[in-house]
């Protein structure tokens, strides 16, 4: 059994949300890929929407908390927001339930917002021109800002961490550009980052700056 903790500290509205109750398709999302098979599902029912073998969801005052199984692979995703500082913190434990070694990478995915909702809401393409990332490889994190628009206005930070326990990572990679990841006519069930082939490298571009639509991605093989 390995684990993987993912981070993201904030001091504003961190991640685009939407009140979606027929898709219900936004938020912070991880996804598990075995790399020989390139079969890929998501740690929770979205985005990928496919039917786990096994799966249940459980509700409490501290924590919430999904299990399923798929493939012979079992994972136990738990989400909790500290209350004495700004960080989500998601923990997920995956257990090979398999007779054979299995070579997986795991995947999040979140898009940038660091503005007010009603802001976002009203011209989210103008808002994203503010955002700049920065990849800082030696603490597998991307550090986000947004620009001030005017002297007054304060900035905002956040970063966005991947820590992996019980084994060595191999080469991770990053990704801050909504477009590369998702890939042209592709949505979040299947983005073209994961559905990589003689075209498209296994790993994501690396990119940074200031982008069009900014997300962070942080890629771990293991």
């Amino acid at each position: 059994m390995r684990e993987v903790d993912i981070a993201a500290f904030r001091t504003w509205p961190l991640q685009r949300w939407r009140e979606d109750s027929t898709c219900d398709n936004w938020g912070t999302f991880c996804y598990i890929r075995d790399v020989i098979s390139g079969e890929f599902w998501s740690t929770a029912y979205q985005p990928t929407l496919k039917r786990p073998e096994r799966y249940e969801a459980i509700f409490s005052d501290a924590r919430v908390e999904f299990r399923r199984r798929d493939n012979d692979i079992n994972t136990h995703t738990e989400i909790a927001v500290s209350p004495e500082d700004d960080i989500e913190l998601r923990r997920i434990r995956i257990t090979n339930r398999s007779r054979r070694l299995r070579e997986i990478d795991i995947t999040s995915y979140a898009e940038i917002v660091l503005a007010a909702p009603a802001a976002d809401e009203l011209h989210p393409a103008f808002s994203n021109l503010f955002v700049q990332t920065e990849i800082i490889r030696e603490r597998q994190t991307i550090l986000c800002t947004r620009r001030p628009r005017s002297k007054g206005e304060p900035s905002h930070w956040m970063f966005h961490l991947m820590a992996l326990h019980g084994t060595e990572s191999k080469e991770v990679s990053y990704e801050t550009d909504r477009l590369k990841f998702i890939g042209r006519g592709n949505n979040l069930a299947n983005p073209q980052a994961m559905n990589w082939s003689a075209d498209i490298s296994e790993r994501l571009s690396n990119t940074e700056g200031s982008v069009l639509d900014p997300i962070v991605a942080i890629r771990c093989p293991r």
